[in-house]
């Protein structure tokens, strides 16, 4: 099954986003965590991609072993990072032998120790352009791309994030998944621009359940995303508390699920971090999903 299948109206997009371990062990450890994220029957998972494919081959072993295992639809990131417009298309073909079906196409950050995007010799310089290179050659692929609900931090302004945006729509994109962000009106800001831009693709929330308020704070900072005052009280009354911050973080995320889920969403897309408490307890809160 390919992305633009996992939404419609009798179907709720659900998703979860892994990335490759470094590690044998690690990579046990996943799959332990993966026994229980597909509890859920999720529509399909994805796992990331490091700059200039620099995991790419364990991205495939992550991404082809879950399929394998629970006969699940999977996704490969993609980036443009350092990789030239041949060496991209070896890759997918490697993906489509072992069964992935699908991408997540992203421009990519620069990678460690730049600070600006710096596209090579026979390469691409943005998303879209790489979306139309899979549409064009693979268009058995199902194309997820990433959007931002408080505007990427390299845009001038949200018109001209906005612009960028439907532009990989326009080249070949299934389904919009959005940054990670913690204020709601947000992502309903997004998608009623989108609307009026005649982006028609759906647009699914990226969530990511806080465990840990340092941690979350390092990731807010690389990708531009605010984390609500009352939210950052709230995890630092439990600063001296693992448990507690954990607790914090997963009902605010059920709180902000909820209202998602109230606000009429196609499907929802967790970045687990490799992990499955956090994701199953959100999940378990919310009726259409909790367990039997």
């Amino acid at each position: 099954m390919t992305i633009r299948d996992a939404y419609g109206s009798n179907r709720f997009g659900l998703s979860f986003e892994l990335f490759p371990p470094k590690s044998a062990e690690g990579m046990a450890s996943l799959f332990q965590h993966v026994d229980e994220l597909v509890k859920f029957d999720p529509s399909f998972i994805t796992c990331t991609f490091g700059a200039g494919g620099s995991t790419q081959d364990r991205t495939l072993d992550v991404i082809a072993g879950v399929r394998d295992k629970y006969a699940v639809p999977v996704a490969t990131h993609l980036t443009c990072v350092g990789l030239t417009e041949p060496q991209i298309g070896e890759y997918l073909a490697r993906a489509l032998d072992r069964g992935v079906e699908n991408v997540v196409a992203l421009r990519g950050d620069p990678p460690k120790g730049e600070t600006a995007f710096k596209p090579i010799a026979g390469g691409f310089s943005y998303a879209n352009e790489l979306v139309g290179f899979i549409r064009r050659d693979f268009p058995q692929m199902g194309i997820a791309v990433g959007g931002y609900p408080e505007k990427h931090q390299e845009a001038p302004s949200l018109d001209v994030d906005l612009e960028n945006l439907k532009r990989k729509v326009d080249a070949g994109a299934d389904v919009i998944i959005t940054q990670l962000f913690y204020n709601n009106d947000d992502f309903f800001r997004l998608r009623d621009r989108c609307d009026g831009l005649g982006i028609a693709v759906p647009i699914v929330p990226g969530l990511l359940p806080v465990t840990n308020l340092a941690q979350i704070q390092r990731i807010a900072s690389l990708c531009g995303a605010k984390l609500p005052s009352r939210f950052v009280t709230a995890l630092e009354q439990q600063s001296a508390d693992a448990a507690g911050q954990f607790s914090v973080g997963v009902e605010f995320a059920i709180e902000q699920a909820v209202g998602l889920l109230e606000g009429g969403i196609p499907g929802i897309h967790f970045y687990v971090l490799n992990k499955s408490e956090a994701t199953r307890r959100v999940l378990n809160a919310l009726p259409q999903f909790a367990e039997e």
